[in-house]
């Protein structure tokens, strides 16, 4: 095992519990420090989860010299500013998904990341597990034949009226929580469909409770070499939802749940030769991307890891220049639906 990371923690969200804070013992990693707007409730998780130390402020933890990485899991208007400042401190930065408001200021966080030299990466965990590297796989052999067409659904049920996933000036929206995974999941399909894909249709609705934010948006695409795409992000769906399909001229193959593969790690797989299940492990995605992520750090391991003995193009990176790629791709779908791209906070 190599060097340790030294993990800053910016507020006590619960997705941290199961993003870095399992991953990050698996992995030997220190939790060094933990801010929150509430010292109380970081120190209440710093006491569940044996994070060393609390300090006073969000401020305080990215100037912390004891921390190298640091870990932002924040409301969406919240990744901009602290990505921004995390690297202008000279930290490498983990953030989730996505790495800022609008492309405008994701062109601000690749410009700060440049600058800095540090490693930023933003959180497609679902990247680098068993289950999508399977689908990349059934592309690169050949077994699915031409990519043809690809769906991604990425659906939820509504999260409760004063969550912030519905608020505007929090950067709130399916898109930004879910169909960033959808849209994210068919640009990497690049490397097979002669190019990324651009957004060519999308319609979406909103609740009367918080206008401006989408509940649902449904988004069509083109990719250069002919294949067709549609992203479905939904937070006013039944129940949870995370599939992707790729149909291909000799066959297709669909993730039961993409996103989550831990909880369903089924890929079903059906050509002419008949259907097949197969099973790809229920290890948690997140695990996969802290090893990776550290590799990165430590090794200057790439980001994802290369697959080309195996007959893979290279992926696009996950850094920041990839993550502008995609805020792109989010602006450009809001503004086919109708709906204007977030405010920065």
């Amino acid at each position: 095992m190599g060097e340790s990371l030294r993990i800053g923690l910016l507020g006590a969200a619960r997705i941290t519990e199961f993003a870095l804070v399992a991953p990050a013992r698996a992995g030997g990693h220190r939790l060094v420090a933990v801010a929150a707007r509430d010292r109380a409730r970081a120190q209440a998780f710093a006491d569940a989860h044996c994070v060393e130390r609390v300090v006073g402020s969000y401020a305080d933890l990215v100037a912390d010299p004891e921390v190298d990485v640091v870990y932002n899991p924040l409301a969406n208007g919240l990744h901009g500013p602290w990505n921004l400042a995390a690297l202008k401190a000279g930290k490498h930065v983990l953030t989730e998904k996505p790495s800022a408001s609008n492309a405008e200021e994701a062109a601000e966080v690749r410009d700060a990341a440049s600058t800095a030299g540090t490693v930023f990466m933003e959180g497609f965990h679902y990247l680098f597990h068993p289950v999508t590297r399977r689908l990349h796989e059934l592309l690169a052999s050949g077994e699915l034949g031409h990519l043809r067409h690809v769906e991604t659904v990425v659906a939820m049920p509504p999260p409760p009226d004063d969550d912030v996933r519905w608020s505007l000036a929090l950067a709130g929206g399916a898109v930004m929580d879910l169909g960033c995974y959808a849209l994210h999941a068919q640009r990497m399909l690049a490397p097979w469909a002669g190019g990324a894909p651009e957004v060519v249709s999308a319609r979406g609705g909103e609740r009367p409770q918080a206008p401006g934010v989408d509940a649902w948006l449904d988004a069509e695409l083109a990719f250069p070499g002919g294949a067709t795409g549609t992203a479905r992000s939904s937070m006013v769906h039944g129940t949870w939802q995370a599939t992707c399909r790729l149909v291909g001229t000799r066959g297709e193959a669909t993730a039961l749940d993409f996103v989550l593969p831990h909880q369903d790690d089924r890929v079903v797989v059906r050509t002419d030769g008949g259907e097949r299940t197969e099973e790809l492990g229920r290890r948690s995605s997140y695990t996969y991307q802290l090893e990776a992520f550290a590799a990165r750090v430590r090794d200057e391991q790439p980001l994802p890891p290369t697959d080309s003995d195996r007959g893979y193009p290279p992926l696009a990176s996950l850094d920041a220049d990839e993550a502008l790629a995609t805020m792109r791709l989010i602006d450009t779908a809001y503004e086919k639906a109708g709906f204007t791209p977030r405010p920065r906070s």
